[in-house]
């Protein structure tokens, strides 16, 4: 007997063995991909020939970016040796909506095929969803944000736990929160994490910073000096850092305190406001302060007297 290929445990335990063998005792026994007659009614977990104008994409799908250059190469391969690995669909109608495999659609699509090999299964919506999104995490296919708005939605729409989601996905539990918590960056430096220009490792070291305009400015900074992870992380460090307001030295203390009771003393004398501003302990200026053109010639006099 063939052995399975499986495409993880994850898929295995929400579909069954039967859907996730590709190629066991079904294309052994001769049962192998074939069109459905009209009228006749498809068996779960059986492989079918469909037409692609019958194939619909999954509302559900997490993967919202899809690589024209990447569909491009596996649409060559598919002109060289066919869909070599079923399309995992449901009724949707008279239509059949993708629950795994929207890739190979897209990329059948481009290579001119008419039909294409899938297997048809039932499920709920939130079935459908962990599959798509269990499908794209194992083949690494989503980028960090259409992964954690994944886990997102099935935490919202389906109340599930970090936990639950985790062991789904055949994760940890911490992988799950620190991709979830990606999606509190600035919408700014979350479209440059999806375009590829920062790494996930970029992207949570400026989680420190909570302001978004900070965030977006290293984040600039990091594609243009081609920062590394820990220098980004330095970077934020020193910046998380509150500035010590410098304490004034013990002499610089006791000379104000001698200016203020020299301008205190002046004042006396002039008998109006008198500013010392001191540019260092021997130099400075004297602001004599007055209100009127009167107050003006009777300080001038006080002046003439004194000398």
């Amino acid at each position: 007997m063939a052995k399975k290929t499986g495409l993880g445990r994850g898929l295995g335990a929400i579909f069954g063995e039967d859907v996730v063998d590709n190629s066991g005792a079904e294309r052994e026994g001769g049962n192998v991909s074939r069109e459905t007659s009209p009228g006749e009614k498809e068996e779960a977990g059986k492989e079918y020939m469909v037409r692609l104008s019958l194939i619909e994409p999954n509302r559900t799908q997490p993967r919202k970016d899809f690589n024209p250059e990447l569909i491009g190469e596996l649409a060559d391969s598919i002109k060289k040796y066919g869909v070599l690995q079923p399309l995992l669909v449901q009724k949707n109608g008279e239509n059949y909506e993708i629950i795994a495999g929207e890739r190979r659609w897209r990329a059948a699509k481009e290579a001119g095929l008419k039909e294409v090999p899938v297997v048809i299964k039932e499920y709920t919506r939130q079935q459908a969803m962990e599959i798509a999104l269990i499908e794209n995490v194992q083949r690494e296919d989503l980028n960090p944000i259409e992964e954690a708005q994944a886990y997102q939605q099935l935490m919202q729409e389906f109340e599930l736990t970090q936990e639950e989601i985790a062991e789904r996905v055949s994760r940890s539990r911490t992988a799950i929160t620190n991709c979830m918590r990606l999606l509190k960056l600035d919408k700014r430096v979350q479209d440059m994490l999806i375009q590829g220009q920062l790494s996930s490792g970029h992207a949570r070291a400026l989680l420190a910073l909570e302001n978004g305009d900070s965030q977006y400015q290293i984040a600039l900074k990091i594609v243009d000096q081609r920062l590394s992870v820990r220098e980004v992380e330095k970077l934020v460090k020193l910046l998380g850092k509150p500035k010590k307001e410098e304490k004034p030295k013990e002499e610089d203390r006791d000379l104000s305190f001698i200016f203020e009771d020299l301008e205190e003393r002046m004042k006396q004398v002039m008998g109006t406001k008198v500013i010392i501003n001191k540019k260092d302990r021997n130099k400075g200026r004297i602001e004599i302060e007055y209100y009127s053109e009167a107050e003006l010639e009777r300080i001038v006099e006080l002046i003439e007297s004194i000398g």
